[in-house]
C-alpha cells in the first residue's frame, strides 16, 4: 500500500457538534488527522474543514465519499500535494533573561523570514509562516536558546484548479428540488 498525504476540503454549515461528528468518519475507519483548520470559505454561511492526513488513496477516496454522505456536508474534496497551495503559522516564545541571546535571536528570525510579533522584557513572541519543515527548522534553531511555548496551525490550504463551490451548491438545491418534486 502507497501512503502519501492528502488534503481534504469540507464544505458544511456551521452546527454544533459537526466537527465531532467529521472526526469520527476518520475514527471509525483508523485514519489519524495530521492537522485541522476550520474557518469561514468564500461563501457567506459555509464553512470549510481543511485536515491533512497520510493514507493511501483509496482509502482518501472513501473517506471523502463517507462525508458527503453525512447531512449536513454540502461537499468534501480531496487534493494531492501537487494540487495544493498551503501553509501554516507557528508561534515561538523566548524567554529574553539572557541579553546575549538577543543578536542570536535577531540573526536567527532574519535567516528564516519570521517576524517579531511581542517585545517585552521578559520575552519575545516570534511568528513564521511556511511549510512545516520550515517552522520545525526555526523550532530547532530556537529551542537551545530558551523556548517557552511554541505552537503550529493545521493546513490551510487551497486548490491550485478551480473549484468554483457555488456550482456545487447550486447542483444540491437542484437535486434536493428534483427530490421534492417526485415525492
Amino acid at each position: 500500500m502507497n501512503t502519501q498525504l492528502y488534503t481534504i476540503s469540507i464544505f458544511t454549515e456551521n452546527f454544533i457538534g459537526l466537527l465531532q461528528r467529521v472526526t469520527s468518519v476518520f475514527t471509525k475507519r483508523k485514519l489519524n488527522i495530521l492537522s485541522i483548520a476550520a474557518s469561514e470559505s468564500e461563501v457567506k454561511g459555509i464553512y470549510r474543514y481543511t485536515i491533512s492526513l497520510k493514507t493511501t488513496r483509496e482509502k482518501a477516496e472513501h473517506v471523502v465519499n463517507q462525508l458527503e454522505k453525512q447531512v449536513d456536508i454540502f461537499k468534501a474534496f480531496m487534493h494531492e500535494e501537487d494540487e495544493t497551495v498551503f501553509q501554516e503559522i507557528a508561534l515561538y516564545k523566548l524567554h529574553m533573561n539572557n541579553v546575549s541571546a538577543i543578536d542570536a535571536i535577531e540573526g536567527i528570525i532574519r535567516d528564516h523570514h519570521a517576524r517579531i510579533l511581542s517585545f517585552t522584557p521578559d520575552f519575545v513572541v516570534i511568528e513564521k509562516t511556511g511549510h512545516p519543515e520550515d517552522t520545525q527548522e526555526l523550532f530547532n534553531r530556537l529551542e537551545p536558546i530558551g523556548l517557552l511555548e511554541f505552537v503550529r496551525s493545521g493546513r490551510v490550504a487551497i486548490t491550485k484548479h478551480m473549484v468554483d463551490l457555488t456550482i456545487h451548491l447550486r447542483e444540491l438545491e437542484e437535486n434536493f428540488s428534483h427530490k421534492k418534486q417526485l415525492n
